[in-house]
């Protein structure tokens, strides 16, 4: 059976147009189906417009401080629909160059819902396709079923569609798309209530930053529910109702739904085509991004393993190169930086310090501190900083940051992590003052260690542990 291409790539998001484009330049007839807009959930309704948002939300801030630093009559309203214009074109134009650059590639796009019909077919737009390999990049959409009545709520596609700032707003999760949105959400002016059933937010970061991100997110305004399990979701004449496990009642005029996102696929004919997915419905691979079906790879979010864009371009390139270009490339998911674009923002990378000392000794060095220009202006608003170490042999094993410019100044410390930087290689590098990320390279000695007392990196032996 004669084959109409060497790859089709379902999905025209970041991840599968990384992969379209590298497969062609190495070659490879490729198509891509796509059933929405080119460019997918982070370009089109993820990552680009709510960090859009996020800037609109902090001129809130900026505004608040300018008397302190000398500017007099101040002030500005928020005109939602002026944003949302302004964001409409940035898309379109962002998408329109998402198609150039497949079109430029020579790689064929395809309108439509995709599904597999056996090995190697794919039936799109009425059209049946061969190909020698498939490759799902479809990935994920919002999860609606956590308690009854959530499918009522806005999810973060809504949310960043908005043309009015609700008066108040009721946020229903505790993960990074939770508590972004509710930062932005109370910078642009709602009453915003964060309800969640743990203690603490984001789960699976850095302890530190997790007790540090609820009094900084109340500090601006966003009224903290907490620790205690959701119920129920309710449309009354007022907006809504979330009822919680204690019997008490929280009530804001509009909703967001936002715990969590699922792999996108149902309706695919996935399992008909021996595709196993797993217990969330994720498509189960190998380290090569390979399916348990002959000639199906995936990539991204509908693998379920690290759900970020970046992540997702590197996989699809990794299986382009290896695949067509006759080199075997994989991606390291041990280390992948990532930030949470919160007032105050946060940026992490590498081990966190409770799962770093369970592998060993650790070192661990911090910094807390009132940035020069929050403080300046007599704002409370803190910085803090840690450095994860490798008790043994001084290597750098996390880095993790809320305040400020964190995602910036964390990205360009995760080349230095990646690279295997030592304590040592931090304290050679002179400071750039007056900065804040100056502190990353101050830190002279740790805050605390775990396991038994060992030789420091330098060489001496360290202070006896109290």
């Amino acid at each position: 059976m004669s084959h109409s291409h060497d790859l089709i790539v379902i999905g025209a998001g970041s991840g599968g147009v990384a992969a379209a484009r590298r497969a062609a330049a190495h070659g490879a007839r490729v198509l891509v189906a796509e059933s929405g807009r080119v460019g997918g959930t982070c370009v089109v309704r993820g990552c680009v417009p709510k960090k859009l948002m996020m800037y609109a939300a902090s001129y809130a801030q900026s505004l608040a401080e300018a008397p302190g630093y000398g500017w007099v009559d101040v002030s500005g309203r928020f005109e939602m629909a002026r944003w949302a214009d302004a964001k409409a074109r940035e898309i379109a134009r962002l998408e329109g160059h998402y198609r150039k650059l497949l079109d430029d590639s020579g790689v064929e796009l395809a309108a439509g819902h995709a599904r597999l019909a056996g090995a190697g077919v794919v039936e799109v737009g009425g059209r049946v396709l061969r190909a020698g390999r498939v490759l799902v990049a479809s990935g994920s959409a919002p999860a609606r079923d956590a308690i009854p009545g959530l499918e009522l709520a806005m999810t973060s596609d809504d949310v960043l569609e908005l043309r009015e700032v609700p008066a108040s707003l009721l946020v229903i999760g505790g993960g990074y798309i939770a508590v972004e949105f509710a930062s932005i959400l109370a910078g642009l002016g709602a009453k915003v209530t964060l309800a969640y059933r743990d203690a603490l937010l984001l789960r699976g970061f850095d302890q530190s930053l997790r007790e540090r991100l609820s009094p900084a997110l109340a500090a601006r305004g966003v009224e903290l529910a907490c620790g205690v399990a959701l119920q129920s979701l309710s449309r009354t004449a007022a907006g809504f109702e979330l009822l919680r496990g204690d019997g008490s009642v929280l009530r804001a005029a509009a909703a967001l739904n936002a715990t969590g996102r699922r792999p996108n696929t149902a309706g695919m004919g996935l399992e008909e085509a021996g595709v196993r997915l797993d217990a969330r419905g994720a498509i189960a691979v190998d380290v090569d991004s390979r399916s348990s079906a002959d000639a199906v790879w995936a990539i991204g979010d509908v693998t379920n393993r690290v759900n970020l864009t970046p992540v997702a371009i590197a996989e699809g390139r990794a299986f382009a190169d290896s695949e067509f270009g006759a080199r075997r490339v994989r991606v390291d998911h041990r280390t992948v930086a990532s930030a949470v674009f919160t007032d105050p923002p946060i940026g992490t990378v590498g081990l966190g310090e409770a799962a770093a000392a369970r592998l060993g000794p650790v070192d661990v060095y911090e910094s807390d501190f009132r940035p020069m220009r929050t403080a300046f202006t007599g704002s409370p608003a803190r910085s803090y900083m840690k450095l994860v170490v490798d008790g043994l042999s001084g290597r750098v094993l996390g880095i993790h940051m809320i305040g400020a410019d964190a995602p910036e100044i964390v990205q360009g410390l995760a080349v230095a992590l990646s690279c295997g930087a030592t304590k040592a290689d931090f304290d050679r590098t002179l400071a750039v003052h007056p900065t804040a990320a100056e502190e990353f390279v101050l830190m002279r000695e740790p805050a605390r260690r775990h396991g038994a007392p060992t030789i420091a990196s330098a060489g001496v032996a360290p202070p006896a542990l109290t």
